[in-house]
Formats: structure tokens, sequence, C-alpha cells
């Protein structure tokens, strides 16, 4: 084997070991980061969505306060949590959609009479917690996104690391096999 031989086959194996050393303590990560991005890839194709409700009246629409009174009223009858994470008013479609902060309940209210449309369970926003690592600071009521931003990071870094070494241990074989076709 000439020199240039053994430096490719010693530089394969030292992209294997990387490869090796990133790719088992992230492989869970990753698992997950392609489960739940194929889930929300498919998501309105799996319902995984609650679909919207259009309700057409010609009467006056209530106000945001009514339509915030009665979704917290609706989760303190359940004895869930009542903070609003966000309220989408929707006046052309006379339907508003409450999400609650600590549950995944998604309530849709009529904008003309305030009655509870739809109750529904957002589980896309729950896969996409898990798949962004989110879910983490959302497991332990943390307002910090350090979480997320770490577990991104080191996913995205790992996948990039991967990528890049698995095309070398490609790679190596072709240009050493191709080195020693030379040589005869």
């Amino acid at each position: 084997m000439n020199k240039k031989t053994r430096v490719l086959a010693k530089e394969t194996r030292w992209y294997r070991r990387l490869h090796k050393t990133v790719a088992i303590p992230l492989v869970v990560f990753l698992f997950l980061v392609g489960v739940t991005g194929l889930l929300l890839t498919w998501k309105d194709e799996l319902k995984l969505k609650p679909p919207s409700q259009e309700i057409t009246q010609q009467q006056n629409l209530i106000g945001l306060k009514s339509i915030e009174d009665i979704a917290i009223n609706y989760s303190d009858s359940l004895n869930l949590d009542n903070t609003i994470n966000r309220i989408d008013y929707r006046p052309s479609k006379g339907i508003a959609k409450v999400r609650f902060e600590y549950h995944f309940t998604e309530l849709q209210i009529n904008c003309y009479t305030g009655d509870i449309v739809s109750v529904k369970q957002r589980t896309a926003d729950l896969i996409e917690m898990i798949h962004d690592g989110s879910i983490i600071d959302y497991l332990f009521k943390s307002d910090s996104h350090y979480t997320k931003l770490l577990y991104s990071t080191l996913t995205s870094l790992g996948l990039i690391i991967l990528s890049i070494s698995g095309f070398m241990m490609w790679l190596r074989p072709k240009q050493i096999k191709a080195l020693k076709q030379q040589k005869l």
C-alpha cells in the first residue's frame, strides 16, 4: 500500500470514529427529529390539526373579552389551567380559536353567539414541541428558550457532522480503489 493510500485509509478510519462518536449519543434525538418532522409534513393529511370551522351570520360580533371569558370558564369547568396562550380572532369567518398555554386544548368559539363550536386537542403543537426540543421547557414550565436552542444546535451540528463524515466514508474507499487501480 503506497503512502497516499495509507493516508486516505487513515482519514477514512478517523471519519468512521467521528461518525460513530457523534451518531451514538445523538441517535435518539435524530430519530425524534426525523419522525416528528415527517409527522409535521403530513399533519394535514393525518388530520393532526383541527379543521377550522366557518360561520356566516350577519349579526354583531361579540367582543374579545367575552371570548376570553368563555374560554376561561370552559377551562375552569374541566379543572385545567386557564392561562391563554393566544386567541386567533377571525371575524370574517365568524370564529375565534383559543389556545391555552399549559395544555393542548383548542376551542373554536362562534364570534356571533359565543357558543363553543369545537373542542380539539392540538396534536400538531405537541409534535412540533418534541421536534424542536421546546417540550423540555414546557414540561418544566420554564420560560427559558435555552433548552430548545441547545437541543436544536446540538442536533443540527450532529446532522452536519454525520453528513460530512458519512460522505467521506463513502468517498474515501472509492479514492483508495482508484489509487490501487492506477498502481496496477
